[in-house]
């Protein structure tokens, strides 16, 4: 399996953040540059899910297919602003982004193809697409890791929004305000509860001087070691660093009552519309939606499985769990207004 390097440009202003990947038309061939006339399809992926997330489950659909796949690993809001930046000449055949305000924005753009409605009525229709151009493949639940040394479940608040009160200043709260799935949480404070809301909480927070952190790992580390507190992450990070350290002195804390800060959203795929491989395109999204792939998510990824009847053997919380919020995931895909918030307030 071939991986392309990711180079950083300037994008359009409709790209979702300054970044993307550029092009890279090389490839294997004759001597002339043309590939021979039998050589097998390349299935091009774009992939905001990390390859240490996700290599092994393309190299299973590599084995299980025949199919030759070629991955440009990079940021989830970086690769879709490449296919938007590279329009009718990208080389992309499937997007694979790690929130559905990406695939919203890649959608509304009208550069995700329809999916067969075989594909799309495996996942409820909470975690897909209302046009029928993206599905979700796994789910990941928002929380806020905490030390267990340091605070109690009594100790937190029952809403997110509670945390720009300042008794969590002074450094306790640890936050990735670049990353993606921190960025769709910001997004759904917006469509949920409006610009100056999300606005003041920013604010807040800001103001109670969090320990800044490039990714959610990080968070769990510095929560495990009482760097902080507490910190926003996705719930799978702390399975996976409990599986590594049994004994660590972390836990996640579920918001009650549908709050915004135990947003359920979604990793999850669409074909692109300039995609010259749209058979090997939908056998990706199909594996994806598969049973062994699905169980990969729950036992390896630690991510909660969007089709029914897989079964977990990890604590993942169940979907019916997880009040949501009130809230369509496919409201998600003004990602630029959220960047441009963030911006004005000073927190990116």
């Amino acid at each position: 399996m071939t991986r392309r390097p990711f180079l950083p440009s300037l994008l359009l202003a409709v790209a979702l953040l300054a970044g993307a990947c550029g092009d890279d038309g090389g490839g294997a061939g004759d001597a002339a540059g043309d590939p021979p006339a039998d050589a097998p399809a390349t299935l091009t992926v774009y992939s905001g899910r990390s390859e240490e997330l996700v290599g092994p489950l393309v190299e299973q659909f590599e084995a299980d297919s025949g199919i030759d796949v070629e991955v440009r690993y990079g940021d989830t809001a970086q690769m879709a602003g490449a296919i938007l930046e590279e329009g009718d000449n990208s080389p992309a055949d499937v997007y694979y982004g790690q929130d559905a305000g990406a695939l919203g924005a890649l959608s509304s753009a009208g550069r995700l193809q329809s999916l067969d409605a075989a594909l799309l009525e495996r996942v409820d229709p909470q975690f897909r697409s209302v046009d029928g151009r993206w599905v979700g493949v796994s789910g990941r639940a928002r929380v806020a890791v905490y030390n267990t040394n340091l605070l109690s479940e009594e100790d937190l608040p029952e809403s997110i929004l509670d945390f720009s009160d300042p008794r969590w200043g002074g450094g306790k709260i640890g936050w990735a305000p670049t990353n993606g799935s921190f960025q769709a949480f910001v997004t759904a404070l917006r469509v949920a509860e409006g610009e100056e809301v999300a606005r003041a909480w920013l604010e807040g927070i800001r103001a109670n001087e969090p320990k800044v952190y490039d990714a959610n790992v990080p968070i769990v580390d510095a929560a495990g070691a009482g760097e902080i507190q507490v910190g926003f992450v996705n719930h799978y990070y702390l399975y996976r660093a409990l599986a590594e350290d049994p004994n660590l002195p972390a836990a996640n804390h579920i918001f009650p009552n549908g709050d915004l800060g135990s947003l359920v959203n979604v990793a999850g795929v669409g074909i692109v519309d300039t995609a010259e491989h749209t058979e090997e395109a939908r056998r990706f999204v199909e594996f994806l939606l598969g049973e062994p792939a699905q169980q990969y998510f729950a036992a390896e990824t630690f991510e909660i499985p969007l089709v029914a009847g897989i079964e977990s053997q990890v604590p993942l919380p169940p979907l019916e769990s997880l009040q949501q919020p009130d809230i369509n995931l496919n409201e998600l895909a003004d990602l630029q207004g959220t960047l441009d918030l963030m911006a004005e307030v000073g927190v990116i």
